[in-house]
């Protein structure tokens, strides 16, 4: 089997449909269709059958778009082994990121690998509401990410998932408020309290539902902003209490403080995620193992007890 029209049938399995495989690889449509048809024929076995306006994989093909990512990742890791031999890393290395992932860990990535010859690290930042950042990863060589740990899609792309470092999150309150006499919180410390919440589904939502979970009462929610400033504005301002990142809050700065919360996992994880061929890529390589450096070093030195 041609091992071009493996990698055709591996990107219809990630991204959906013909059009988007068209579009990624500059085929046309009708060029991509033509190119599965050979494959199939190759192959003595149907690999995608018809489903409403568009195509599907069958139980076959999905089985071969995973031997498909096999053999892309052994291509990957032989040229990765060549390139080691013969040259340091180097090329153009693409990587995306939710904001406040980029705040902490852009400037010191991008000043850690500035002086290796020949390489060029290209970042962008996504919404941070954008469903799954997995997605994203047929686009992008690295994709920072932010979520309570491994999910479930993670695994069943098969990803290269390297965890970079774990952010406490704490409840942020108004300078004065009766709370902020306490060194720590707990759900029950937190009854009663109007919120300043972030919109449906956003990974901080998660902890104010296991607050009203241990509670058995629902939040009241005042308001819900996407953006962690009008967040940390409305709370300095005494519009509510909110949850929100320990290392990207700038307490006592803006009239707001901080304490950690207990009794409720409070923390998120934020993990480089890769296609597994990208991941042999010594380039790849070299910027996530500089990504782990980076953020050990970021949260040694921000990990000071809320106060």
């Amino acid at each position: 089997m041609d091992v071009r029209r493996l990698e055709l049938l591996r990107e219809l399995a990630e991204r959906g449909s013909i059009t988007a495989v068209a579009a990624a690889t500059n085929r046309t449509a009708s060029a991509v269709s033509q190119q599965l048809k050979v494959l199939s024929r190759e192959a003595g076995i149907p690999l995608t059958e018809r489903s409403g306006r568009g195509i599907v994989l069958t139980g076959a093909g999905r089985m071969l778009a995973q031997t498909a990512a096999d053999v892309a990742t052994a291509l990957e890791r032989a040229d990765a082994l060549w390139e080691d031999f013969k040259q340091a890393p180097r090329g153009d290395v693409s990587l995306t990121t939710f904001p406040t992932g980029g705040q902490m860990l852009l400037p010191g990535l991008l000043t850690a690998i500035k002086d290796v010859a020949g390489l060029t690290l290209r970042c962008t930042d996504q919404d941070p509401l954008f469903p799954d950042f997995a997605d994203l990863t047929p686009d992008f060589d690295v994709v920072i990410a932010d979520a309570p740990g491994m999910l479930p899609s993670w695994r069943e792309r098969g990803l290269a998932v390297v965890p970079l470092m774990k952010e406490p999150m704490d409840i942020a309150l108004p300078e004065g408020h009766p709370l902020a006499v306490k060194a720590s919180l707990s759900p029950r410390d937190l009854v009663d309290e109007v919120w300043v919440g972030v919109p449906l589904g956003f990974p901080y939502d998660r902890i104010l539902r296991q607050i009203e979970i241990v509670n058995g009462s629902p939040a009241i929610i005042g308001h819900r902003f996407l953006d962690n400033g009008i967040v940390e504005a409305m709370v300095a301002a005494g519009h509510g209490i909110a949850v929100l990142p320990r290392y990207t809050t700038r307490d006592h700065e803006n009239g707001l403080v901080t304490r950690p919360l207990t009794g409720v996992r409070a923390i998120r994880q934020l993990s480089a995620l890769m296609r597994p061929d990208r991941a042999e890529r010594p380039s790849v390589r070299l910027v996530v193992e500089s990504l782990r450096t980076v953020a050990a070093r970021f949260r040694a030195e921000h990990e000071t007890p809320a106060a």
